[in-house]
């Protein structure tokens, strides 16, 4: 099961390709409400309506939790003692982690970067990097160990396929690429 944050001001195109392309291939993807309201609004006024809420989510079923940025939805998730806990325990318990823009900062909050590779949005890189990450400037997504990172809302796509090439594999990861190309 991939998870994926909803926090009031997310980034919509970070959240919702992912979710998208990830069903595409039959990957069982849950938007997960911070709150005990379904109903998310993006950073750009668009209206979400999230499948569960945070106290649903299933640890022991959980694979994958993505994180979207949008400095709005980042600074809900920061401010949500139950988001950083689970954040936490699924860099603990080595499961998939996926942060694309300023969610990387979420990491740095938790100081869970040290030593890895992360891309992020240009204007929180210094974040990343005074907690110890490894700032990539020339890749758009990087994976390294169990954290996946992406840019910015523009790499969105390129995000979206590498979860599906994790979950899933290359193979299918690229037949997604040429049917939505």
């Amino acid at each position: 099961m991939v998870y994926v944050l909803l926090a009031e001001g997310f980034e919509e195109i970070e959240a919702i390709t992912p979710i998208d392309l990830l069903r595409r291939v039959d990957v069982e993807v849950k938007a997960v409400s911070l709150t005990d309201n379904l109903i998310v609004e993006g950073g750009h006024g668009i209206i979400v309506t999230a499948d569960i809420t945070l106290e649903q989510v299933d640890f022991e079923d959980l694979d994958m939790l993505v994180l979207p940025g949008g400095l709005g939805g980042v600074k809900s998730i920061s401010e949500t003692p139950a988001a950083m806990d689970l954040i936490l325990k699924v860099w603990n318990a080595e499961k998939l982690l996926a942060a694309i823009c300023a969610a990387p900062t979420l990491l740095a909050k938790l100081d869970i970067i040290k030593g890895i590779k992360v891309v992020c949005h240009p204007s929180v890189g210094s974040e990343i990097m005074n907690a110890g990450g490894s700032l990539l400037h020339n890749k758009q997504v990087t994976y390294d160990r169990n954290l996946i990172t992406g840019k910015a809302a523009g790499s969105s796509t390129e995000f979206a396929l590498e979860l599906i090439a994790i979950m899933r594999d290359s193979e299918t990861s690229e037949q997604i690429r040429r049917a939505i190309t």
